[in-house]
Order: structure tokens, then sequence, then C-alpha cells
């Protein structure tokens, strides 16, 4: 947990930047490039919800969590997922002991998700059983186990790699499990500029680390900043708008939704939507959100919940393209 000695400042605009701006810097001496990608994570991790990080093995997206981890003061466990990872590894499981007068009785132990933010390193390198071990913690931020609930850290956030589903050894992720992500990034491979800087700090006796930027108290302050952003019921309108035209039944939906698209979206990426674009106005120095806010975070709010039906997947077609597609059908409506 966050040291308790630590007293998280009045969260202002100005302060909200300056603490921002901090971190990124302090996750900046160990990652090199994949600045979206960390914007989008502090972003999410500031609305309160997880994220879900694809890309091929070696792009660094498990050092840039424990780096997260460290500039933010969060108490930290790393889960490797495998096919024989079971959901008792994950959440805790009770055991009989015998107490000073030889009685027995069952104790909870509890498994590594008791922490402020968990790995869920390839994820999808464990069965769809395990993977749904974590759906009651990502939702209400609970677990229960022989009928009893417990009650989880605060704050609490999963960030899970996931290696391309079309790797070997890899599980589809259940859509349940899919939709409790806020986010789904995609990490890029780096430039040439970004390797030669990648081999210059990694082949050194020593590397950098990250140093503490803020608590995680702090963090949920800011949280509570974000949601207090207003949002004009015409940009609320245009998160609507854009969902349902996701929906191939949809009168509005663009051709590629109802030829691609089996289902879409789903209430959850509206809420994505608007709380990604509450974050980012604030990143950009606004206490109101702009159509442009909700056009930026609309990529990972919608992409990892469109599910595509047999032709899109067979012609290749992706879930950036419908949503490059509903972008274009679906226009803001300026009062």
């Amino acid at each position: 947990m966050t040291s308790p000695s630590r007293a998280a400042p009045p969260i202002t605009l100005e302060t909200f930047q300056a603490v921002t701006q901090a971190i990124k810097d302090e996750i900046g001496r160990v990652i090199v490039g994949q600045s979206e990608v960390v914007r989008n994570v502090l972003i999410a991790l500031i609305a309160g919800g997880h994220v879900l990080l694809e890309g091929v093995p070696g792009l660094g997206k498990t050092l840039l969590i424990r780096t997260l981890a460290e500039a933010l003061e969060l108490r930290f466990n790393r889960i490797q997922f495998t096919p024989d990872l079971m959901p008792a590894d994950i959440i805790g499981t009770e055991v009989l002991e015998e107490d000073q007068r030889g009685g027995r009785q069952f104790r909870f132990q509890p498994g590594p998700i008791f922490v402020n933010l968990l790995l869920a390193d390839e994820i999808n390198r464990a069965t769809p059983k395990t993977q749904s071990a974590l759906l009651e913690a990502m939702q209400e931020q609970t677990v229960t186990v022989a009928g009893h609930t417990y009650p989880l850290s605060k704050p609490f956030f999963v960030l899970a790699t996931q290696n391309p589903i079309d790797m070997e050894g890899t599980y589809p992720l259940p859509e349940a499990q899919l939709d409790r992500f806020l986010f789904k990034l995609n990490a890029a491979f780096p430039t040439a500029e970004e390797l030669v800087t990648i081999l210059e700090r990694t082949t050194r006796e020593t590397q950098p680390r990250a140093s503490t930027a803020a608590a995680g108290q702090t963090l949920l302050q800011m949280g509570v900043l974000a949601r207090q952003i207003p949002a004009a019921s015409h940009v609320s309108e245009f998160v609507a708008r854009l969902l349902l035209a996701t929906h191939p039944d949809q009168p509005n939906s663009p051709d590629e939704v109802k030829r691609y698209v089996r289902f879409g979206a789903s209430p959850r990426g509206a809420q994505a939507m608007l709380l990604g674009a509450k974050v980012n106005a604030l990143f950009n120095g606004r206490y109101n959100v702009a159509f442009s806010d909700i056009q930026a975070v609309v990529y990972p709010a919608l992409r990892h919940r469109l599910i595509l039906n047999f032709e899109g997947e067979a012609e290749g077609f992706t879930t950036e393209a419908v949503i490059e597609a509903v972008l274009k059908a679906i226009k803001p409506d300026k009062m």
C-alpha cells in the first residue's frame, strides 16, 4: 500500500498536470519511446480502469508496468499466466490449520491479487477458466472464496499483457473479461533511433530505475477531479451515437459495420470513452470535454469490444478499420 505518512496535496488543474508530467518523466528514464502508450495507460489509471497491453515479446510491456508501480509507489505483484495456472493461484484459497487447543479451522490465505497493481503477464497463455478468476476483482474490487467476500486494496488496477492471438500457445480472452478492460493498447515496435537508445541503456553495468513521482492516494484524487469535469449534452450524445454505430442492426451504422461486425461495443465502451475523454481534457489543460477528447480515446476504448463475424475475419478486416469507418460516418453535432 502507499505510505500513510505522505499526504496527497490538493489536486488542481496545475497540480494535475505537474504530477502527470513528473510520472511521465520518471517512466521516460527507463522506457524508451512508447509515449502514446504511456499517456493512455495514465489516462486509464486516473479514470480508475484496467488496461490490456498487446504486443510481440520484447517490447518492454512488463518493464513499463513495473516502472509504473515504482513511479506511483504502489504495492505490486506479477503473475506469470501459464496453461497450468489455477484460479486459486491468483485469488487465494482456504487452508486447514490446527489451533493451540488441537482444533482445526479454515483460514483464508490471500493470493497475489491482494495488491494495488497486479501485472497479469501474458494473460492469454492461461485457460479461460483461470482468466475468469479476475472477473469479480476487476468489476467489484472484491474476491469471494468459500462464500466469504474479501475487499481488495484501493487503488486496485489490473494491467495485463497479451501476445497477439495468432501466436502459438495462446487462448482468446472471454468477451466478459475483455469488456472489463477500460483500454486496450498496442505496443509499437521501436524505431531505429529508439533501438539505439535501448541498446545503450540495457547493455550497461547498471540500468536506470524510476523514483517515486506520486502516491497512490494522489492518483485516486486525480480520478475524483476527472469525474467532476462536465461534459455537455451534445458531447454525451456524440459518444452514444458512436457506440450505437458499432452495432450492425442500427440504421446509422456504416456499411463496414453491417458487413463485418457480429457484435458491437457494450455500454462499458461508452463509459470508457467519456471517462477517458475527461482525463484527456485535464491533460490538455481544460475543465471541459471537447469532441477532440472523445476522438483521442475512441480507439483504445473500443478496439477490444468489437467482435467481427466470419466474413470480417476471413477478409482480414480489423476492429481499427471498423472504428475508422464509424468516425467517418458519425460526425459531431455542434451546438
